[in-house]
């Protein structure tokens, strides 16, 4: 593995308000691995925002006028769980454009990092679940529109299931999803994707690799993807406000590993994004977040 870029923007860290989502967390990621030297020598590429176009791929014209003039009632308002602000759409529409910046990295290099992004819970119509606009979609779409992958596997072990993408791609056979999370957690209607794991109560560690090391491979192998958009999570910890899964930081550590291990050895290419993350601890959400990163890059 050659040099791993990572994708960042100091934008995405808008005011929400006091709010369970860290949104600081990109900040402070960036900062801490700084402070280690983990960033000395690294490509850091600072991401242009997604196009109309692009984001006219995935999401409905309705929506996206909705997006753009800021009319969201009160109740879709709740249904986003975030205040919607021009400040938002720029950062969502950045973070979008920055999964599709990782996605094409990875296909050059072989893998980069996305300090960002994993926004699956918005739907082609509508935003939800702190997910305005869904940058997996809108990337993976872009990559595929323009030639620079054939197929694509979304990846998702984010502690909660990939709604929107899911229902995005439902119909888009160059597109596999594949989501390993907490069955009875947030949303509650789960849209099947290609592959859903819908893991019980306070799975720890060893349960929790026994299942991905069961479904990892038979996904990369079935789909043969070009790219694995890889969205890890925090959220599995057992620390996690918004979790249910009983995962260490080690356990998370051994899963990344394992992730950027089984893709490496097909030579398939992988961009992670992180996802989420609620620590009761914020700083146990950005240690875990870094050391995503760490395996990356080792």
């Amino acid at each position: 593995m050659g040099e791993v870029p990572i994708v960042w923007c100091p934008q995405y860290e808008v005011d929400i308000g006091n709010h369970v989502f860290q949104v600081e967390k990109y900040r402070l990621i960036k900062e801490r691995l700084a402070e280690a030297g983990t960033l000395d020598n690294v490509d850091m590429q600072t991401p242009q925002p997604a196009s109309e176009a692009d984001v006219l791929r995935v999401h409905t014209e309705s929506y996206w006028t909705k997006v753009t003039e800021g009319r969201f009632t009160s109740q879709e308002e709740r249904l986003l769980e975030l205040p919607f602000s021009p400040e938002l759409r720029e950062a969502s529409l950045l973070c979008a454009g920055g999964t599709t910046l990782a996605g094409r990295l990875a296909l050059s290099k072989g893998r980069s990092v996305h300090l960002g992004g994993g926004f699956h819970h918005a739907f082609a119509d509508h935003g939800e679940g702190f997910c305005l606009l869904n940058d997996i979609a809108i990337a993976a779409a872009t990559l595929l529109a323009d030639g620079a992958a054939e197929r694509i596997a979304v990846v998702d072990l984010d502690v909660h299931h990939g709604n929107g993408t899911a229902s995005i791609f439902a119909e888009e056979p160059r597109v596999f999803t594949f989501s390993m999370h907490h069955q009875w957690n947030y949303p509650a209607i789960k849209p099947p994707g290609d592959l859903d794991v819908g893991l019980e109560d306070g799975v720890e560690d060893e349960e929790y690799m026994e299942s991905l090391r069961e479904h990892l491979p038979k996904v990369l192998d079935e789909s043969e993807p070009d790219l694995v958009l890889y969205l890890a999570g925090a959220d599995p910890y057992e620390a996690d406000q918004l979790g249910g899964l009983g995962l260490t930081p080690d356990g998370l550590r051994r899963r990344d590993e394992f992730v950027l291990r089984t893709a490496a050895d097909r030579g398939i290419s992988l961009a992670i994004t992180l996802a989420g993350g609620y620590a009761i601890r914020p700083a146990d959400t950005v240690e875990i977040h870094c050391g995503t990163v760490e395996a990356a890059l080792a």
